[in-house]
Order: structure tokens, then C-alpha cells, then sequence
């Protein structure tokens, strides 16, 4: 059956893999930008803004695709600013239907105005609890670190600082190529002695010698995109969507269940992929790897979890029923207590999907004698 936007946005959803800083709406880019006098904007017409960061990502390159984070960045320089982005994230997350988000940024970016990091992370977590309270989505916070800095140590006693207020997990971001992720190995060794949690980029722009590093050097216990451990598996070569064989390192990460934080529209725009349809997603869900689907970037790659969803149902035919399995993997994967997960799989999710089953059963007609 086919599955429209409209429907798919009534189905509750779990957000794994969303930055705080690629998802600002375009006016509020503009009128933060007017709040603090960041005369560096290409434009101050909202439509003609989102345009821009549109353009911008779409070049191929991660590299050239964060570019546009330097606008964003730019403005979310004090308290209140914080605030407001996370605040209208949560709304976004309401109006898409998404009952369980985690969204992450790098306090680094946002002391230009002198703000210390745990005022800025204090700002963040008070915008989301804002969000919770008004439009009852579930959240947790995720601190980066950054590849080509050196302040992955600071970064990761911040987020342990903050695991009581809603920071539940540490992760590495930016360019990969020339960063490996065992060169911030001590941050986290410090996070697993705290029995805390790992996500880790990897295998976006560079091979499955990233992952590897992120798994077996950091211990990471979730991977970002992962697009590139398709280099360890042998494809047929009469049928592309047939695994061979596989490496050590894909079994490994197929055998211990690590969750993949799967990026459609952004591995796409970055250049990880060719296309939607030659993304190796369709591999990871056909031969059972744990995939998760999420936004990465909302603003940057003009997309939310529907359409990131409608995208995996035309593109490679999942159902009802296959959307609520990657809901449930993504859920399974969060970095809140297990209770907490529970509760949402089986109060707000299954029950959801029941719902949506149930209004989308074609009924019969009794004038016409046939399914309408």
C-alpha cells in the first residue's frame, strides 16, 4: 500500500541523530542575527535564506555541507538565543510527530559573546525542558566533541557533569578525513570509566577504518551514518543487493547489535552517496543490522523524520509495519534508562501504530460493494 506524507506524519517516531545547530528555523536565523547585529547573513528574506543553506549542502562535500553551520553558529551566542532554538526544536519534533528526540551541538561553538559552557549547555537543557512541558516530547542532550580541536578531555567532563540534567551522551563530530577518532581516545576512556555513552561519526566521509577506530579504540556504543562499512562486505555482482560475504568488522558490529544512526538526505548531499537508491541502508535493513533513520541537518538538508521516512518507503517499499521495527530499533538505541524506553515502546509507540493501522484499513462500501 502506498504510504503518503501526510499519513507518515502521524506515526509516532524516535530522533536519534539531529544537530541543535542544522536545524534552526530560517527566520529565527534572521531575527537572532538583527538581535546581535551579525551583518554576515546573504540575505534576510526567510524563504530566500532557507534556499541558500539549501544550495549550499548540496555540493557533495561534507566539508563544503558545514559551511553553512558557521550562519547558525553565529547567532546562537547567548542564553536566550540557546534557549529559543532548542524551545522551537521541541516544536518542530511536535509538528512531525516525534515523540522522542536526541539532539546534540558542541558548547564550543557558542562563547563568542563570553558565555561560559555550562551556561550554554544550562540554556539548551532549560529550551528543551521548556519544549517538553509545552508539547510533551521526550529529550536528551548529546555534547560533541570536535575532530580538529583539542578540547575533546573538556567535552567529555562537561557531559558527565550534566548527566543528571538531561545530557545522556558524548560524541565526536566534523571532518574525518585527517581526524581519526583514536587521536580524542583519552575522552573517551574517561567517558566509559564513568558508565556513560558513546556515539561517534564515523564512516561518513572516510572508510571503514573510522568505524573500526570508533568501535574498538573508543568503545563507542552507537555509530553516525556508517555509510562506509558497506566497504566491508562483497556485494554480487549481478544483484546489489546481495552481501556475499562479510568482514570482520561488519559482522562484529552485526553480531553486537551496534545501532547505525542512518542519515538518507545527508549522505546524499554530502556526497557519501550517489543516490537515495544506491544507499547502503537497503543492505543494513535486508540482512538485519540494527538501522536507525533520522534527520541529521533539518535545515541544512530541508528534511524531517516524515521525509526521511517517505524517502525509505518509495525508495526501497518499507511498510507500516517495517517504519514501526526502525522506530523501535531507534528506541531500543537511546541513551536514556532502559525503564524509560520501555515505557515509551509500549505506551506511546506500539499504541500508535495500532491507531494508524486501524485508520488506514481500507473499508468496504455498502453502496458500492467494494473497498474505498
Amino acid at each position: 500500500m502506498k504510504l503518503t506524507e501526510k499519513f507518515i506524519r502521524t506515526l509516532p517516531k524516535a530522533l536519534l541523530h539531529d544537530h541543535l545547530d542544522g536545524g534552526v528555523r530560517p527566520q529565527t536565523v534572521i531575527e537572532l542575527a538583527k538581535d546581535i547585529g551579525y551583518k554576515k547573513l546573504p540575505t534576510t528574506d526567510s524563504v530566500e535564506l532557507h534556499e541558500w543553506f539549501q544550495r549550499g549542502a548540496k555540493r557533495g562535500s561534507l566539508p563544503l555541507y558545514l559551511e553553512g553551520f558557521a550562519h547558525t553558529t553565529a547567532v546562537m551566542q547567548t542564553e536566550e538565543a540557546l534557549e529559543r532554538v532548542a524551545y522551537e526544536m521541541m516544536e518542530d519534533m511536535h509538528n512531525d510527530n516525534v515523540v522522542y528526540v536526541e539532539t546534540r551541538f558542541s558548547p564550543i561553538f557558542h562563547t563568542e559573546k563570553g558565555l561560559h559552557w555550562e551556561e550554554i549547555v544550562s540554556a539548551v537543557l532549560r529550551g528543551l525542558e521548556h519544549g517538553k512541558n509545552d508539547f510533551d516530547v521526550e529529550y536528551g542532550l548529546i555534547i560533541c566533541a570536535m575532530r580538529n580541536m583539542t578540547l575533546s578531555q573538556e567535552m567529555a567532563e562537561l557531559a558527565i557533569d550534566f548527566r543528571e540534567r538531561g545530557v545522556v551522551g558524548f560524541d565526536l563530530a566534523g571532518e574525518e578525513g585527517g581526524y581519526p577518532p583514536k587521536k580524542h581516545v583519552d575522552a573517551f576512556h574517561y567517558i566509559q570509566r564513568e558508565n556513560f555513552n558513546i556515539t561517534i561519526h564515523a564512516g561518513e566521509a572516510f572508510g571503514k577504518e573510522s568505524i573500526w577506530q570508533a568501535i574498538q579504540w573508543c568503545g563507542a556504543h552507537r555509530i553516525g551514518h556508517a555509510t562506509r562499512l558497506i566497504e566491508d562486505m562483497k556485494v554480487a555482482d549481478d544483484d546489489p543487493t546481495e552481501v556475499v560475504s562479510m568482514g570482520y568488522l561488519a559482522q562484529y558490529v552485526l553480531d553486537k547489535r551496534i545501532p547505525l544512526e542512518m542519515c538518507l538526505t545527508s549522505n546524499v548531499d554530502t556526497g557519501a552517496v550517489k543516490s537515495i537508491e544506491e544507499h547502503p541502508f537497503r543492505i543494513y535493513y535486508r540482512y538485519k543490522f540494527r538501522v536507525t533513520l533520522n534527520t541529521d541537518d533539518r535545515l541544512m538538508s530541508n528534511t524531517t523524520m516524515t521525509k526521511e521516512l517517505k524517502l525509505a518507503h518509495d525508495a526501497f517499499g518499507l511498510t507500516v509495519d517495517e517504519i514501526e521495527k526502525l522506530t523501535i530499533n531507534a528506541m531500543k538505541s537511546a541513551f536514556i534508562p532502559y525503564k524509560k524506553r520501555i515505557e515509551l515502546i509500549y505506551n506511546v509507540i506500539k499504541p500508535g501504530y495500532q491507531v494508524a493501522r486501524h485508520e488506514k484499513r481500507p473499508t468496504t462500501s455498502r453502496k458500492k460493494g467494494r473497498n474505498t
